[in-house]
């Protein structure tokens, strides 16, 4: 159950070591599931601590009691279904926000690390997107960079870019 099976498996590792390490909790976000259980098997191995992970099966009474070990600092690392940990927590105990793997939309992916960007967080907090190069993930988030920077061309600057827009510009839109 190790993770020497993939360098991005073994990247994260190295990194949650340095942030137990150095005393910080972590929330590792997955769009899957079963990467979910395989993420948990493998940290609980290699990093000998215990290893939280909420997904949409997860009832609410376990819900609760996972985030309030995570909160407390008795299970630093908590992995979460982007799904159901996208939504309703505070998990201001976290300093680091891993996305192991992308998601195509990026306001999902935003939601998951708000988690920790919440009212009471008086820390930093760093956030690591895992891309392998020369895949379909590399592939996502290009598009997700596209997806954002059109976003914010559009949204960021108002309304007022739709007045100045030529009628040939206006129909290539």
């Amino acid at each position: 159950p190790t993770s020497g099976r993939s360098g991005k498996s073994a990247r994260i590792v190295e990194m949650l070591d340095e942030a137990l390490s150095a005393g910080d909790q972590a929330l590792v976000f997955t769009q899957f599931r079963e990467m979910g259980k395989l993420l948990v098997k493998f940290l609980t191995h290699d990093l000998d601590r215990e290893v939280l992970f909420l997904h949409g099966g997860t009832t609410q009474t376990a819900r609760e009691a996972m985030i309030e070990r995570f909160q407390q600092g008795k299970a630093p690392i908590f992995v979460l279904s982007l799904k159901a940990g996208g939504l309703g927590m505070n998990l201001t105990a976290a300093t680091h926000v891993f996305h192991y793997d992308r998601w195509w939309n990026p306001a999902v992916e935003n939601q998951a690390t708000d988690r920790a960007y919440r009212i009471g967080q008086t820390r930093s907090v760093q956030v690591h997107k895992f891309i392998v190069a020369g895949t379909l993930e590399e592939r996502i988030d290009e598009m997700i960079e596209q997806k954002t920077e059109l976003a914010e061309n559009i949204i960021g600057a108002g309304e007022n870019w739709l007045t100045e827009l030529s009628t040939g510009e206006l129909r290539d839109l």
